[in-house]
């Protein structure tokens, strides 16, 4: 299931702790393991950011509709249907939903709109670390439920002040939380959601709101069995960190009787392993010897000799769908040395970016311009030229921009707030990812020959966040996964979304840019909101805060053991729980 955000993929890349290195551990034939190159986040599902994490995540929590992984086409999950829309004397927009019948809890109890209520009352709580999740419902006023409804306590309708494009998606793309689990002292219970959404920053001293996000945001809620629930059909079972997280299939779970209904009601899978290791041998070794079931993010290199073994085709079924991910380089602008354009421009031209994808993702890949699937024919802007690799263009736009080499010393320098400042660069990447690796060192070479050097530092997943996080770098590499929704851009792009560690790490964007994505977000009107969104494209690639690289195919290996095993182009390119052993 996917919330209505981005998430920041850890790789494309990965390995896997071995079975064998555990001798307690006993397989099951319907169980499947899949390869992770690091531990998730968390498992709090409002709160994380990481996209591995979301996927794990999506068996143990529901939303109340999303994109089926193979139809592509938005089907209810918790809800019966897909919403009502209409508007009120007021102008507002409202969603009606119905609630499954059948919906419960572990507890037995089932999911009602109250649950869904203090849901959006926990993403609204201003002290709840989910700042990349806010912007997504500053939409919502209110939710009517069960005194509106006499006749029918499932049903609820979702006011919101204004139009807005995702409205749909926000509010039945988002994880739903059991308030007896998440919030057994009631404190959200003291506010409307109205006040949520009028006073929330207002709130922030509060007692009550205090309390209840000191311990929502704790590991509590994040990694400890006894705390994380949810209405999926897995349990999450234990965490051993650096190795795996396992989640198994719940006894009598409510979903079995809608078998078949969409993709989010087939949990064949008995168990579901997440391995963790950051060595890609190791993990190719394993998948080989058959302790590994699933391997996403393949070694380009490795995948193309795959087919070339007798063994592993009488075993494995590999696919690449181009899935709905970009991948770029972050360049952050709140940096001095990095804060003129045509500093950003010149770093943008010294990127070779066909060479990139012949020598580090072996052609698996489809360059892009902007932050929008190459998949949309209608938002998509084909008339943007990619900045070309070009020394000479590099080195005009540096010395416009002021920098030159003034004591001979091979590298550029220049005048910063009175200090004559190298022109060095800090390049991050996270740990055990050779794809972003590779990158970064071609740009290494190539800005070696205009007098920048870069160093290119390797940290671990979390480590790595937390610095994109805080600003703490001068370049990255990164990617984003979308969903299949209209987009908005306000989680990434907004100004303020680079504040309180939000989604914005580059610190893009100014007031005409704000405007747009506000545009945007309000346009009901596709052939309006394309125009709006080419615009868009077109004023981020002149100020090169990101230099979009390309989106990526899928470098999957699933063993042939299992039915019902499909690509898919959505992260991370198939639904595990849905495979059935044959064998």
């Amino acid at each position: 299931m996917k919330k209505c955000a981005y998430y920041l993929i850890v790789s494309l890349c990965a390995g896997l702790f071995l079975f064998n290195s555990c001798s307690s551990y006993k397989r099951d034939r319907s169980e499947v393991v899949i390869q992770e190159l690091a531990d998730p986040d968390m498992l709090n599902p409002i709160n994380s950011t990481d996209a591995s994490a979301q996927a794990m995540q999506s068996n143990i929590f529901q939303t109340l509709l999303n994109y089926d992984f193979k139809t592509l086409k938005l089907v209810p999950i918790l809800v019966d249907s897909l919403p009502k829309i209409s508007t009120d004397s007021l102008g507002h927009m409202l969603l009606t939903f119905e609630i499954r019948k059948e919906a419960k809890w572990d507890n037995g109890t089932p999911v009602t709109p109250k649950d869904v209520e203090f849901t959006i009352k926990a993403i609204k709580n201003p002290k709840v670390m989910d700042e990349p999740l806010k912007p997504y419902f500053d939409f919502i006023n209110s939710v009517l439920y069960m005194q509106y409804y006499q006749n029918n306590p499932r049903k609820f309708t979702i006011v919101c002040d204004k139009k807005y494009v995702r409205a749909v998606i926000t509010a039945g793309g988002t994880p739903i939380i059991p308030e007896y689990a998440y919030d057994p002292h009631q404190y959200m219970r003291k506010f409307t959601l109205e006040q949520m959404h009028k006073a929330g920053d207002k709130l922030a001293s509060d007692s009550n709101i205090i309390a209840f996000a000191k311990d929502f945001n704790s590991d509590k809620y994040s990694r400890d069995p006894n705390y994380v629930c949810g209405s999926g059909a897995y349990k999450f079972v234990s965490w051993t960190t650096g190795q795996r997280v396992v989640l198994e299939k719940k006894a009598n779970w409510w979903g079995n009787s809608l078998a078949g209904t969409n993709c989010f009601f087939d949990a064949n899978a008995s168990r579901l392993v997440y391995q963790t290791i950051n060595d890609q041998t190791s993990a190719l070794v394993s998948l080989k010897a058959g302790n590994l079931d699933v391997m996403y993010g393949i070694k380009p290199q490795d995948f193309i000799d795959l087919p070339k073994s007798e063994k592993f085709t009488s075993n494995f079924n590999t696919y690449s769908p181009v899935l709905t991910i970009y991948s770029y380089i972050g360049i952050n602008t709140a940096s001095p040395k990095l804060s003129d354009v045509k500093t950003r421009q010149a770093l943008a031209h010294l990127c070779d970016i066909p060479k990139m994808i012949k020598d580090v993702v072996y052609g698996y890949a489809q360059p892009i311009i902007g932050p929008v699937s190459i998949m949309d024919s209608m938002d998509y802007d084909y008339n943007i030229k990619p900045y070309d690799y070009n020394l000479d263009t590099a080195k005009a736009l540096l010395a416009e921009a002021g920098w030159k080499d003034s004591d001979g010393d091979g590298t550029l320098d220049k005048m910063i707030d009175g200090v004559k400042t190298d022109f060095t660069i800090n390049f991050l990447v996270n740990a055990g990812n050779d794809s972003r690796k590779k990158v970064a060192l071609i740009f290494q070479e190539a800005a070696s020959k205009v007098g920048i050097k870069v160093t290119v530092t390797q940290q671990d997943w979390n480590v790595y966040l937390d610095n994109i996080k805080k600003h703490n770098f001068d370049m990255n590499m990164a990617g984003w996964v979308m969903d299949l929704a209209p987009q908005d851009y306000k989680q990434i792009f907004y100004t303020t979304s680079a504040l309180n560690r939000g989604s914005n790490s580059v610190s893009f964007g100014n007031a005409a840019s704000d405007a747009l994505i506000d545009s945007i977000r309000e346009e009901m009107d596709d052939n309006k909101r394309a125009g709006m969104i080419k615009r868009f494209q077109l004023m981020a690639h002149y100020q090169s805060a990101y230099v979009f690289l390309w989106s990526p195919k899928g470098l999957i290996a699933i063993n042939k053991r299992f039915s019902n095993a499909y690509p898919s182009c959505i992260y991370p390119g198939f639904w595990e729980a849905g495979f059935k052993s044959e064998k």
